[in-house]
Order: structure tokens, then C-alpha cells, then sequence
């Protein structure tokens, strides 16, 4: 009998290699195959924090998105194309563990936390072994570059997706002292708004990048309208009584 293999969720953290962590290190040093999330034609932001770490012979097993920026998010078709590209993600890195690899599936950020693993998790974790590193977030990452203080004492930190409606949107930070906006991209425009109806567009710091090479932060209020990049995210500092 072949004993089955090892499944790692492993976090690569908010884009700058050195804050990878010392366990990350050794999980991807150490695995038979190093799986990971790549746009059609490119290995990927995850594959390349890393890139210094993976040892010669290691199987690589990219796992390419569908195109899906056309689909409505909430209908069926995306839903569709989305639960099929994790069910056949997870069959070709469950071939692996079958054949008694350790399999490390890169995730940018931390894999639980708005991670494409946790889909992979979910799927293989009943099944095999399942470990998972934890790493930098993003948000983490972005707020320490632009040296800002989020919260603190008893302040409640919100962290809300872009893609939320205008009103939800709106009505979620108008009731948090601090937040953190994920998932800009397109919806940069709307997040401006529904920041200037809760009465906080003031203070709040627009992030691309964060920690990478070609990072930028300005005043959100100072950004243009045009679509914010993959890596972006707006902080919206608490602490009232800051001195």
C-alpha cells in the first residue's frame, strides 16, 4: 500500500518575500509538489514570493483560474465555472496525495482568511491530512507600510468586501470605528461614496500593492476613478481620541 500524502495550505503573505515565515520556508522547501493560483498565462503573485525557496525537482502544479470577470458574481454561470475549477483543482492535487506526496498549495495572504485554499480545504481535508501555515495578511501588511494605527482599546475593526451593495456598504461603516475595504478593483467609485454618506472618506488611505516592490498609498480622496489593481485595499483609521 502507498500511504497517501499530505496536503499543506501554505500563506505566502502580502507580496514581500522576507515576510514569509520561517515554517512557510520549510514547507515549501520540503514539499514533492508545490500547487498554486495563476491567471491564464502567468504562474502567479504566490508563485513568485517564493520563488528562492523551491528546490530543484519539484513538481509544479498550476491551477488556472476560469475567466470569470464577465460573470455576474452572484449568478449561476459563475457560480458554476467557479465550483467546477475547485472540484477539478482538488482532483489533480488529490492524484498526488494518492501517490503519498506532500502537496504545498501557495495562498497569498493568509489561506483562511479570503483565500482561494480554503476551497481546496473544504474538499481534501476530510479525506487527507491537512495542515495549514498561517501568514501575513494582506491588510496587516498594508497598514504597517503606511505606518498607520487602525485601532485600538475598545474600537471595533470592521473588515467588509468592496463587492458589498452601496447601502450595505455605507451602513456597515457608519456602525464600525475602524475599517479595512477589500476586494477594490472596480469598485473603488462606489466604496468613495458610500465612505463620504457614512461620513469617513476623510482619514481614509487608498493601498496598492502593499509591500511589494511597486507599492503606493495616497489620501483616498486623492485617487482617480480608474479601476484599482488586484492588490489594493482601503484602511479607514478608528482611534478618535488619538493624541
Amino acid at each position: 500500500m502507498v500511504r497517501k500524502g499530505r496536503l499543506m495550505g501554505v500563506g505566502t503573505g502580502p507580496g514581500d518575500p522576507e515576510l514569509l515565515t520561517l515554517k512557510a520556508v520549510r514547507a515549501i522547501a520540503e514539499a514533492d509538489v508545490i500547487a498554486f493560483f495563476a491567471k491564464k498565462g502567468a504562474n502567479g503573485n504566490g508563485r513568485a514570493i517564493v520563488d528562492q525557496h523551491v528546490r530543484p525537482g519539484t513538481i509544479e502544479l498550476p491551477l488556472v483560474y476560469p475567466v470569470t470577470v464577465e460573470m455576474d458574481k452572484d449568478g449561476d454561470d459563475y457560480r458554476g465555472a467557479i465550483a467546477t475549477f475547485f472540484d477539478a483543482s482538488a482532483a489533480a492535487i488529490a492524484d498526488h496525495l494518492e501517490e503519498g506526496r506532500t502537496v504545498a498549495v501557495l495562498s497569498e495572504g493568509d489561506p483562511l482568511f479570503y483565500g482561494s485554499y480554503m476551497h481546496l480545504h473544504l474538499r481534501l481535508a476530510t479525506r487527507y491530512e491537512a495542515d495549514v501555515v498561517p501568514g501575513v495578511t494582506a491588510m496587516s501588511g498594508c497598514w504597517s507600510m503606511a505606518g498607520l494605527p487602525l485601532v485600538q482599546g475598545d474600537d471595533i475593526l470592521s473588515v467588509l468586501p468592496g463587492t458589498l451593495a452601496e447601502n450595505s456598504l455605507a451602513e456597515r461603516l457608519a456602525g464600525t470605528d475602524g475599517a479595512v475595504i477589500m476586494k477594490v478593483g472596480r469598485n473603488l467609485p462606489k466604496i468613495r461614496r458610500a465612505l463620504t454618506t457614512a461620513g469617513k472618506l476623510e482619514g481614509a488611505i487608498y493601498v496598492e500593492r502593499g509591500t511589494m516592490a511597486t507599492a503606493a498609498m495616497m489620501p483616498l480622496s486623492a485617487r482617480d476613478e480608474s479601476p484599482a489593481p488586484y492588490f489594493s485595499i482601503v484602511l479607514v483609521p478608528g482611534w478618535k481620541a488619538r493624541p
